[in-house]
């Protein structure tokens, strides 16, 4: 797949980040979206309430650089996730509940907490990849009586070759400016900071430089 040079940066940057919500996510316009843990392409949720044209889209994280970060990006409310009242906050904002959430933490405790915060009829879609021995609780009589869905998606759930033609078409019109995610440039011998920072939660979309 030939791309030009512009959007080819885009690829390299960005292209992975819209891929995280879009393909799999039953979104309309004017849903209510809340979007759970917010770094990287993770923050794509976000900036795809501009695709969308999503009605709100709260956005929690324990991060509060992350949050406001976040908010510059589109976010139309930021909450800490260590607040004892997260779940009646989003459910304050949005009124009853949120359409969809993502979970984009790879954390059985935000996957709980943005179940929770769905509406009936609501959908949760996770994207985290939380480790092979961890478990989550949930009520099986909210999930069949409120008929609530609740749906994994791996690297998006898209088809690349039908995916970044759109995407490149989005970016180009400004509807999906995901090169506002991009915070560093590396260069290779630089990449063990790029680590240090991708553990201390510091940043968002880094990119390692070969020329």
């Amino acid at each position: 797949m030939k791309l030009e040079p512009s959007p080819a940066r885009f690829r390299r940057a960005g292209a992975s980040c819209y891929g995280g919500p879009a393909p799999s996510a039953p979104v309309a316009q004017l849903d209510r979206v809340s979007v759970f843990e917010t770094e990287g392409w993770r923050f794509e949720p976000v900036r795809a309430r501009h695709y969308f044209q999503s009605f709100a889209v709260p956005t929690v994280d324990l991060s509060d650089d992350k949050l406001a970060f976040a908010a510059k990006l589109g976010a139309t409310q930021t909450i800490n996730a260590g607040s004892a009242d997260a779940v009646a906050e989003i459910r304050r904002i949005s009124g009853v509940g949120v359409d969809v959430a993502f979970e984009m933490a790879g954390s059985a405790p935000a996957l709980e907490l943005a179940h929770a915060t769905t509406a009936r009829g609501g959908a949760t879609v996770t994207a985290g990849l939380p480790h092979s021995d961890k478990r989550m609780s949930l009520s099986p009589l909210a999930l069949v009586a409120e008929e609530r869905t609740l749906k994994g998606s791996y690297v998006g759930s898209s088809a690349p070759q039908r995916a970044a033609p759109r995407m490149i078409g989005l970016f180009r019109a400004g509807r999906l400016p995901v090169d506002q995610l991009l915070t560093h440039r590396l260069k290779l011998e630089e990449i063990n900071d790029g680590f240090d920072r991708l553990r201390e939660g510091i940043g968002v979309r880094q990119v390692v430089l070969f020329e």
